[in-house]
């Protein structure tokens, strides 16, 4: 099915592809529909994903290219879906994932110490 690559080389690449799409998936929330920030939110993450492939020597057909379009915007509303369940739980969420999580940790923190 994929040709001449190996399907764990695929399989890592498409993992990395998703894990790397959460975050730009959690900022594209935050900002407007095609803007600036909305088109970099979208496109920054392509070129480490190509770094990716090149260094795992996964090469492009048809059944990979599916493969990571599929990853890529699966991480995309991973982090989309993210921002809304921790703008419920925070009050408000940031553009950054990695911060709002760490309020998320000190604000469990808080309320685990006051019960």
């Amino acid at each position: 099915m994929f040709g001449e690559n190996e399907l764990s080389h695929v399989l890592v690449v498409a993992l990395l592809t998703f894990l790397v799409n959460i975050p730009f998936g959690y900022w594209r929330a935050k900002v407007e529909k095609f803007s600036k920030e909305w088109f970099l939110a979208i496109h920054l993450p392509v070129p480490l994903i190509v770094a990716f492939r090149l260094l795992m020597g996964v090469h492009l057909n048809i059944p990979t290219v599916v493969f990571f379009v599929i990853s890529f915007f699966l991480g995309q509303r991973v982090g989309i879906v993210l921002n809304r369940l921790l703008e419920k739980k925070l009050g408000e969420s940031s553009k950054n994932l990695f911060a709002d999580l760490v309020r998320l940790f000190q604000k469990s923190r808080v309320e685990g110490v006051n019960r």
